[in-house]
């Protein structure tokens, strides 16, 4: 392992994407990430994508997406050799991040308040939909749950089409991030003498990053409502029709306003009343858009884009997924990684790194997604156990 967080180990006991998503993160940047699976069917995201006969291999594509660069050990945490085992696993790590239900460890056996007497040290991150406390702690959520109750939805789409979910999982996705960047700042205390325990609620993960429009109902009493593409802070700045498809114009500030008009051959709209100061053009946006698109219709979206980028206006193409991640300036930066030849999968694979470059680099992983249980032994030998004490384990159903 190399990275900033090669000296700790986390112990990944979660499913599906929230909890995986940040523990490969924490593996991206040099931690040993132990996924402790359930033995026959381990996560359940090894059974979940597009590519049926991976997933009745159980690696589904869902799971290569954010499980490289991990080990996996199969435990079964319901057998009393299963416990000591995990108990004994514990003993050896600096992190625990589970996504269960709030309870369920605790119904195992192996709650904070257990773990925290083997390791005091041990920093313990529980991750569930609503949190730890509070009337709805105990109800079940999947991302489609998380956005439609956090009000994402409610401003996603336009007037007539909303509420629409956003079109990832992005409550799973920032439930993730939240947790490990919990993590390592608690990892990385140096005043940290015990235990802690990190409540991470995904509905109040995805509400932390909606800070304007909360702030603007909590504070000027705004509801926010669906705009379709249109930014609600400022016009123009959205979506507009060119002479062969969509643009993204963000004219946010008066001088690239002042420019986009210019561009496009109307200087005049610049001291009309209707759009010549910012508010105006907030309460005009309509009648702005159609002199605009008007202008934009004479050429392809492909020749505006460097002539607006050219006069300091922000802009840029609608691409697909498959456009964007062919991108030059995707692959060119080391954003994708490759694994050839994958174990469980028997072809190459690529999957995609973190958003982020130290000294140039893009942190990445040495190892594939691992095949389910593929690290047992090995880590049952690093713990002491003998060949035949694994055997008797293996038989026992224990691993």
């Amino acid at each position: 392992m190399s990275g900033p967080l090669k000296h700790l180990r986390v112990l990944d006991l979660t499913n599906v994407l929230a909890g995986p998503f940040c523990c490969h993160q924490l593996a991206l940047m040099g931690a040993d990430v132990v996924k402790v699976e359930t033995p026959g069917t381990g996560d359940l995201a090894r059974q979940l994508g597009a590519d049926a006969d991976l997933n009745g291999r159980l690696m589904g594509l869902s799971f290569l997406a954010q499980n490289a660069g991990k080990r996996s050990i199969t435990i079964n945490l319901k057998s009393a050799k299963g416990k000591a085992l995990f108990l004994r696993l514990v003993e050896t790590a600096d992190a625990v991040v589970e996504n269960f239900r709030p309870g369920v460890m605790d119904k195992l056996g192996l709650g904070f308040e257990t773990l925290r007497h083997r390791r005091p040290g041990l920093v313990y991150c529980a991750i569930s939909g609503f949190g730890q406390a509070g009337p709805l702690k105990s109800l079940p959520a999947y991302d489609q749950i998380i956005q439609g109750m956090s009000g994402v939805m409610s401003i996603t789409g336009d007037p007539d089409t909303a509420p629409y979910r956003v079109g990832y999982p992005i409550g799973d996705t920032i439930g993730g991030l939240t947790a490990a960047f919990a993590l390592v700042a608690e990892l990385c205390d140096p005043s940290r003498k015990e235990a802690r325990f990190i409540d991470v609620s995904m509905l109040e993960s995805v509400i932390a990053t909606m800070g304007w429009v909360v702030s603007n109902y909590l504070n000027a009493g705004h509801v926010p409502r669906p705009m379709g593409n249109d930014n609600f802070t400022a016009s123009p700045s959205g979506t507009f029709d060119t002479a062969d498809g969509l643009l993204n114009i963000a004219a946010n500030k008066q001088e690239q306003f002042e420019a986009l008009c210019k561009v496009l051959g109307k200087p005049e709209l610049i001291d009309d009343e209707r759009f010549s100061r910012r508010q105006a053009r907030l309460e005009n946006r309509a009648a702005l858009k159609a002199q605009l698109e008007a202008a934009l219709s004479r050429r392809p979206a492909r020749e505006w884009w460097p002539l607006l980028t050219g006069n300091g206006i922000p802009a840029g193409p609608v691409y697909g997924v498959q456009e964007i991640l062919a991108h030059p300036q995707v692959r060119e930066r080391g954003m994708i990684g490759r694994f050839a030849q994958a174990p469980g999968v028997g072809r190459d694979i690529e999957v995609v790194r973190s958003g982020f470059k130290v000294d140039g680099r893009a942190p990445s992983v040495e190892g594939p997604p691992p095949v389910l249980g593929r690290d047992t032994e090995e880590l049952l030998a690093e713990l002491g156990y003998t060949g035949d004490e694994i055997a008797s384990m293996k038989n026992e159903g224990a691993v």
